[in-house]
């Protein structure tokens, strides 16, 4: 269960992502658009959509199997290790610095630009060297913080995951909202509202349309 307040007297907002996913990117940047006008902190997790996805890859769109195979490991590895050796407050400018050559630049996860934006977040250079660790020393501690947030919401869902505490002090947690491009300002709070609001009551499952545009992040 999530801390009714962070230690520095914040609503806690724990927020599971997958650098490699373009819907958690813009879900992340509306959080931290929604942080500057509402009194919480967010704290950054990993997830995985190569370990959610390992048991049915046999079943996937080729295209997504090879995605999972080629692209995925690489960046997730190298945000888990810079965690496990540097602390969770490296995660927040990790996954902005990733994020924002993956998606807003659209250079992609390739190895040059993990190794440019762990520069950027001022982390060590070596920490490139883990994104092609087939034996990878933190896979237990990756697999580990997958787990905590997907069996919060189940495992037909993917990534971002949010967990807030609820007014009564018990946990709200849900996947998404999955959202195009990034709600900004008034909006950004009226999403934020409302989420909570429908998710917090109790049975309730799911609001969903089939989604008629791709990734937009023309206004990140």
């Amino acid at each position: 269960m999530s801390e009714t307040t962070a230690p520095s007297g914040r609503t806690p907002v724990d927020f599971w992502f997958d650098p490699l996913c373009p819907w958690a990117w813009m879900t992340s940047r509306w959080v931290l658009e929604v942080e500057k006008a509402r009194d919480i902190e967010i704290r950054w997790h990993i997830m995985s959509l190569a370990v959610l996805n390992e048991d049915k890859i046999d079943e996937l769109p080729e295209e997504y199997r090879d995605m999972l195979a080629t692209k995925a490991w690489k960046p997730v590895r190298v945000v888990t290790a810079a965690w496990q050796k540097h602390g969770a407050d490296v995660l927040g400018p990790l996954y902005t610095a990733l994020g924002t050559r993956f998606h807003n630049n659209d250079e992609g996860p390739t190895t040059e630009a993990i190794a440019a934006a762990l520069k950027e977040a001022g982390l060590p250079a070596d920490l490139i060297e883990y994104a092609d660790q087939d034996d990878f020393e933190f896979d237990a501690q990756l697999r580990a913080s997958h787990r905590e947030g997907i069996e919060k919401v189940g495992q037909e869902v993917g990534t971002p995951v949010i967990a807030v505490p609820g007014p009564d002090g018990q946990e709200i947690a849900f996947f998404g909202p999955v959202v195009t491009p990034t709600p900004q300002g008034d909006d950004a709070l009226r999403l934020w509202d409302g989420t909570l609001a429908v998710a917090s009551v109790p049975g309730f499952y799911e609001i969903k349309r089939t989604r008629t545009k791709g990734p937009d992040f023309s206004n990140l």
